[in-house]
């Protein structure tokens, strides 16, 4: 059978809960080819629906929901998960700033989005923020994955935590990516992928240093203290299964872009 492509991004949390079922631990309904880029590359090539599996950003899968549907496991939602922005020196107002931000189809800057208006964001990636925001290029840097635990070594502060903001404003979990199947894989097939996620973050769980070799070659920090703090804060309960108050989570993101026009209404299903 030809090999299904699986994309994901180099992060530990995605090497983590994908190590088992790309390394033969765990069964797999069928092969699966696993495809790893930045998640900002895998959201832009789901504008085009050029993978069958595939990591993405909730702010990209609110562009993509016709074509596409989440898994209920292999995601990144919860509580103290949010992207933080960062600056040199108090950035008491963002209009006018110029901000690094790790793409416009990310979650992060979809909450950037939400929560001020009138900035102007340089688009790099994701690994790349610190070092500009250090050197003067920008103002202030829109930070997610590793970043979240390094930025001070760069002399740089939080301005703001758009996680705690939102769990503030909701009172829910923030949703930050999710695995999605394109719907043209039919329902069956996508209840057994969904199946076999959950079957290989439950063998990473109960066997994590098997693992760790993985995240270490693909991660862009190589510290095993901030990779496993990054397995720790980004893999939850939500991640074997997203969950009602998950579900109510996702719902309230795209009700708030849906709102403010940057994410387009959609009447498909969130979840099978």
């Amino acid at each position: 059978m030809e090999a299904l492509a699986l994309g994901y991004s180099p992060c530990p949390n995605d090497t983590f809960i994908f190590y088992a079922l790309t390394h033969g631990r765990v069964e797999s309904p069928v092969p699966l080819e696993p495809v790893l880029e930045d998640v900002e590359t895998l959201n832009r090539w789901a504008l085009e629906g050029r993978l069958p599996l595939t990591k993405l950003s909730y702010a990209a899968y609110g562009r993509v929901r016709d074509r596409y549907v989440a898994l209920r496991s292999g995601g990144a939602l919860g509580r103290g998960v949010g992207p933080l922005l960062v600056a040199r020196r108090p950035l008491p107002r963002l209009e006018g700033a110029r901000v690094a931000v790790p793409g416009r189809n990310t979650t992060a800057f979809l909450l950037l989005s939400l929560y001020a208006q009138g900035f102007h964001p340089v688009e790099v990636r994701y690994d790349q923020i610190l070092p500009l925001v250090a050197q003067g290029e920008v103002e202030a840097g829109l930070i997610i994955h590793e970043s979240r635990f390094t930025y001070p070594k760069y002399g740089l502060a939080k301005v703001v935590d758009l996680g705690e903001w939102w769990e503030e404003e909701t009172g829910l979990p923030l949703p930050l990516g999710a695995i999605l199947a394109r719907r043209d894989l039919g329902e069956g097939l996508i209840l057994e992928l969904d199946r076999a996620v959950r079957r290989s973050l439950e063998y990473a769980l109960a066997h994590p240093e098997e693992a760790l070799d993985y995240m270490k070659a693909h991660a862009q920090e190589l510290s095993e203290e901030v990779i496993w703090a990054h397995v720790r804060t980004y893999v939850n309960g939500f991640s074997l299964d997203v969950g009602e108050e998950g579900e109510r989570a996702v719902a309230r993101l795209f009700a708030e872009a849906e709102a403010r026009g940057l994410v387009p209404p959609s009447a498909a299903p969130l979840f099978l």
